[in-house]
């Protein structure tokens, strides 16, 4: 979604994506007084909220998007968009809450007023509320651990930890690969079908700038001349603003390529992170990834 200055902006210039860090290694593990104890859903929520260090966020938009603070959770799902397909999971697996990265209603903050006459909002609400699944949205909160959780779920499904630098953005592979080589590498490993990108498959790419989600075309562009990547990989873009800037960067005669991985493709990651978490934090809940799949098809 939309960055924000507490998320994608804050950590970019903190130079919060660390590869190879310990997870939330400065937090004490929160056991939980009885193991058999079902946790309400409150109580997953606040003690996520207590590992952050920034602590709670004013104005967050990691609110409830359905259910209630004090429902027992029977199981968890996470994912990065909760559609009614994972909804329809969820309640496959009788699991009552769910933890999503995204919006559930098709607006940065959850807006529905405009939405009350809507069919496909009132399908979904009705879903919701029908089985007692209560959503909380998981965007603030995961984006201000540190290392940010999203970004620490990619470089472990990509194998990168070993080849970040410190306090940066940036990736150096130890040896240089061939655009075309690096395309077909994020395809498999994250389970892209086709993506899009903006250079010569025969560039030969060693230092990535690597911004997953949706920074928004200043930063990634601000982020290419202050790290001068050969290639970056992002979430998402606006068509308009970064592949136009990389595109005559290359008519200029600089060797920089983009690679588009897609939202979802980039940030699912964080998914899997958040059920690693669970596993850990509250090992008595059944814990399930449910990957969204991706909006968007290739013809």
């Amino acid at each position: 979604m939309k960055s924000t200055a507490i998320s994608r902006r804050a950590f970019l210039s903190s130079g919060a994506l660390l590869a190879g860090s310990v997870v939330l290694a400065a937090s004490p593990l929160k056991k939980w007084p009885c193991i058999d104890e079902a946790p309400s859903v409150g109580q997953i929520i606040d003690t996520f909220i207590a590992q952050v260090p920034s602590g709670t966020i004013p104005h967050t938009i990691d609110t409830l998007k359905s259910g209630s603070r004090d429902t027992k959770v029977t199981g968890v799902v996470t994912t990065m968009f909760a559609t009614i397909d994972v909804i329809r999971k969820a309640i496959e697996l009788k699991s009552n809450f769910i933890i999503a990265h995204e919006p559930a209603f098709y607006n940065h903050l959850d807006d529905v007023n405009w939405l009350q006459q809507d069919d496909v909002y009132r399908y979904k609400k009705e879903l919701l509320e029908k089985n007692s699944i209560a959503i909380w949205r998981n965007h603030d909160y995961i984006h201000s651990l540190h290392p940010d959780g999203v970004s620490k779920g990619l470089i472990d499904t990509l194998g990168w930890q070993q080849f970040g630098v410190e306090g940066q953005p940036v990736f150096n592979l130890p040896a240089a690969q061939r655009l075309g080589e690096l395309i077909a590498f994020y395809k498999k490993k994250l389970g892209i079908p086709a993506l899009r990108y903006v250079g010569d498959l025969k560039q030969h790419c060693q230092k990535i700038l690597l911004l997953p989600g949706a920074y928004g075309g200043k930063a990634q562009i601000e982020a290419i001349g202050k790290y001068k990547p050969d290639v970056l990989v992002c979430g998402e873009i606006a068509e308009w603003e970064t592949a136009e800037y990389v595109r005559d960067a290359r008519a200029k005669g600089d060797k920089l390529s983009l690679v588009v991985l897609g939202h979802i493709a980039s940030e699912e990651p964080g998914s899997v992170f958040m059920v690693d978490w669970l596993k850990q934090h509250f090992p008595q809940v059944k814990a399930t990834h449910v990957h969204p799949g991706n909006s968007l098809s290739f013809a």
